[in-house]
């Protein structure tokens, strides 16, 4: 296997994002934009986008740190909204898209129509909630796009395969396809509620932090792999097992979750990076097989079906809003009256993705009888025409429309005073704590050292309130950034007379190696309040 041209891609990938990140423009844009331009640039290996990579091998991690990094919580108190977009939109989505496509292409049979439909179904597990973070949505805004993401992807794969039986002849009905659905769902749920425990007991009787944080790359793939041999939902699998982890990952060593919330954000980096680039370089494939519908008539296709796709959802997103508050005086109570403004961002921020793409290159050449697909080629140019046209239409509107419409971004002073209110509250338990175990003659310590346990403790307690008052006029810096300016000036100065002596041989590399990892420990705890 020749591994040149995924060294390419992954660099130049990593390298696009990274320019990404000093520009305006999100970062999925930019290296779609890439992708598109590199994918005619003579001497480019060509990269067609297999299935049976990015199904079971990209798209568990993405699931895995997308959903450690939710909030069980959050999630479960948005859970009716988030089932009617993950659930109902996307089954909705698939009904309506396919419809149009069987009235739009006179070649086109509804089964296959219908296959297409779930195949642009699903909105972007990365793309919307990339942008939401980066612009500052409302919370609840954001957990919902991030609850969509998690679990509509598996309606979208279980609603293809019912739709692929159908059109290829296999004999499905309704029912067998409600029934299918159900299974998967129900099977994914399962096994992702089997797993859970065993696993995170694992963990956290793993005493060394490498093999936790091995296990931990290797989860999401089990859970996938597992649920998908048995028939059931491997993403419904993934993310209940992701989301029991992150609600729990309190319960691991500190050494693991340091070491796991980098590695966890490189994988993600690479990946990411990897599959928008991806996307752009597959124009060269979708247009080689087109045959019979080029120019004008292609092109009429690709704006049709995106209209439906846009429209569509907003023909969800409104009723699905309204209608329960309509209906329910138990809904208004509990979630008040939104505006018009947070359902129609919902609305816009349904970009569709690598997962769209992955699914249709997956349908298969012929049905039953050594037949053709129907209009396979041009299945394929609309799944491709429809991802670029909602990331780079719907993704460069999103932040000037979030602007547009003033909605609420996070309250920061709000947030600030919470988590000084609960850092004073966890100080407290925690002298007390000190003062009891200090009584015990077998905890006696020398005064300027329990002074220094209690200095330390002080100094959390006092961080965040700091964060609340005044800055200084000179800087513009609050107590606690100048702290924690100074505390890293003095630990790079110890950090230099470390690797002198190094040099003049005082000690040897061995010993600066564990010098220089205590300095980093403490510039780390020094700076965990701006991470």
């Amino acid at each position: 296997m020749d591994v040149l041209p995924l060294l390419l891609l992954v660099a130049g990938s990593a390298a696009v994002a990274g320019l990404a990140r000093r520009t305006p423009v999100p970062a999925p844009l930019l290296l779609v934009a890439a992708g598109l331009a590199v994918s005619y640039v003579p001497g480019v290996p060509g990269y067609e986008l297999d299935p049976e990579i990015v199904l079971p091998l990209v798209l568990p991690p993405l699931l895995y740190t997308a959903a450690t990094d939710s909030s069980y919580l959050d999630l479960r108190a948005h859970m009716r909204p988030i089932a009617l977009l993950s659930v109902g939109y996307v089954l909705f989505a698939t009904l309506a898209v396919g419809w149009a496509a069987y009235l739009l292409v006179p070649s086109l049979p509804l089964p296959a129509a219908l296959v297409f439909g779930a195949v642009v179904a699903p909105p972007d597990a990365v793309a919307a909630t990339a942008v939401a973070r980066r612009v500052g949505l409302p919370s609840r805004i954001t957990t919902i796009l991030q609850g969509e993401s998690l679990v509509n992807d598996a309606t979208a794969i279980t609603a293809y395969k019912v739709a692929l039986a159908a059109a290829v002849g296999e004999g499905a009905t309704w029912a067998g396809g409600v029934r299918e659905f159900l299974l998967a769902a129900v099977g994914g749920v399962v096994v992702g509620l089997v797993l859970m425990v065993p696993i995170h007991w694992l963990r956290t009787h793993l005493n060394e932090a490498l093999l936790q944080n091995t296990l931990s790359l290797l989860i999401p793939f089990a859970a996938y792999g597992i649920a998908e041999q048995v028939h059931a939902s491997g993403v419904l699998a993934v993310v209940v097992v992701a989301l029991y982890l992150g609600h729990r990952a309190w319960e691991v060593d500190f050494a693991t979750r340091l070491q796991e919330e980098a590695v966890w954000k490189m994988v993600a980096f690479v990946l990411e990076s990897a599959v928008f680039a991806l996307i752009g370089l597959q124009l060269p494939v979708v247009l080689k097989g087109l045959g019979q519908y080029q120019g004008a008539q292609a092109a009429w296709y690709a704006v049709a079906v995106f209209l439906v796709v846009v429209a569509a959802r907003f023909v969800w997103v409104y009723p699905a809003t309204f209608l329960p508050r309509i209906l329910s005086a138990r809904v208004r109570e509990r979630e008040g009256s939104p505006t018009w403004k947070g359902p129609f961002i919902i609305g816009w921020a349904g970009m569709r993705g690598v997962v769209s793409l992955a699914i249709a290159f997956s349908i298969p050449l012929t049905v039953n009888g050594g037949a053709s697909f129907p209009d396979r080629n041009l299945l394929l140019f609309l799944t491709f025409t429809t991802v670029i046209g909602t990331l780079v239409v719907q993704g460069l509107t999103l932040p000037p429309l979030i602007r547009l419409l003033k909605l609420p971004g996070r309250d920061v002073q709000a947030e600030t005073l919470a988590e000084a209110n609960a850092q004073a509250q966890a100080s407290r338990v925690a002298e007390e704590r000190l003062d009891a175990l200090l009584t015990d003659e077998r905890n006696a310590l020398p005064p300027p050292l329990a002074d220094r346990l209690r200095s330390v403790l002080e100094r959390r307690r006092n961080a965040v309130w700091e964060r609340l008052g005044a800055v200084n006029p000179v800087t513009g810096e609050t107590a606690d950034d100048t702290y924690r300016r100074l505390s890293r000036e003095m630990i790079s100065a110890e950090r230099e007379m470390f690797v002198k002596l190094r040099d003049h041989r005082y000690i040897d590399d061995e010993m600066l190696r564990t010098l220089l990892r205590r300095l980093d420990l403490e510039e780390a705890a020094a700076y965990r309040e701006a991470a």
